[in-house]
């Protein structure tokens, strides 16, 4: 029985250094797993802290999981930090490749700022209350109506609380190599709120995750805040200007980040 207990012990680390397909799912159920561990001791802490759901809640949550990135190997190499030292409230933008942006998303996250998310993630376990707990704000996109009269309602706590706000205006996971369109809601949101608008770019997780080829290896992300973009004196009708503005601002810094992690790492390894 003591052999038999040995086998796994053994047999993983040699997959770990034989199987990249054995990695990727093994970083990938540890990522899991490990978050809905890590969400089950934020929440009594909330609890504690709050006494429920607030936005304060937030540094609990970016304090308990800084540390995960170590676990996967994944470093983050952020500039423009002087970006984010704007007073009061605003809508940060930035792309969305996959679930581990939720990593650099909290390695910057400003204080009182918290994220607006599909309403799916509510009922993700412990995952799904702590992000209640923070203050998330969950949006139905299948439903236009709903999600104009939650941005309309985002807009009018962003005021009365001196809240920030973080959206992925592409909407969905995009690992193309390239930023899709932006939705319009954040872009609704800045100018109902006359608040600017802070574009950060996440680099292209290509050279070290690839969801199609099972990908998952060690590498450095690179988030870059560029300057705001002011919103006040704008209407409804500046909407598309401002959101096409801040598409091509992101998708430059996007394409010249990534260009520049290849040239330094290389071609993946296989």
């Amino acid at each position: 029985m003591d052999v038999l207990w040995m086998i796994p012990l053994l047999l993983v680390p040699l997959l770990m250094w034989t199987s990249s397909t054995f990695v990727f799912y093994f970083k990938k159920c540890f990522y899991v797993a490990w978050m809905m561990m890590l969400a089950l001791i934020a929440i009594p802490l909330c609890i504690l802290k709050s006494g429920g759901r607030d936005i304060e809640n937030m540094r609990i949550i970016r304090v308990l999981v800084r540390h995960v990135k170590y676990f996967l190997g994944l470093r983050f190499e952020v500039s423009g930090w002087e970006h984010l030292q704007t007073q009061g409230p605003y809508v940060i933008i930035s792309n969305h490749q996959s679930s581990l942006d939720i990593l650099g998303l909290l390695e910057i996250l400003p204080d009182r700022c918290t994220i607006l998310a599909k309403k799916e993630l509510v009922y993700a376990g412990t995952v799904g209350l702590v992000c209640w707990l923070g203050g998330i704000v969950f949006i139905n996109r299948k439903k236009t109506s709903d999600a104009k009269s939650v941005m309309a309602d985002a807009a009018k706590t962003m005021l009365d609380d001196q809240i920030r706000l973080w959206v992925f205006p592409e909407g969905t996971r995009n690992q193309r190599g390239d930023l899709l369109p932006f939705k319009k809601g954040a872009f609704h949101l800045a100018v109902q709120a006359q608040v600017p608008i802070i574009p950060i770019v996440f680099s292209s997780y290509s050279n070290f995750y690839l969801r199609k080829e099972k990908q998952f290896n060690s590498g450095t992300v690179r988030l870059k805040i560029l300057p705001k973009i002011e919103t006040k004196g704008m209407t409804s009708d500046d909407v598309s200007t401002l959101s096409d503005k801040s598409f091509n601002v992101m998708r430059s810094a996007f394409v010249e980040m990534s260009d520049s992690v290849t040239h330094s790492n290389g071609p993946i390894r296989h």
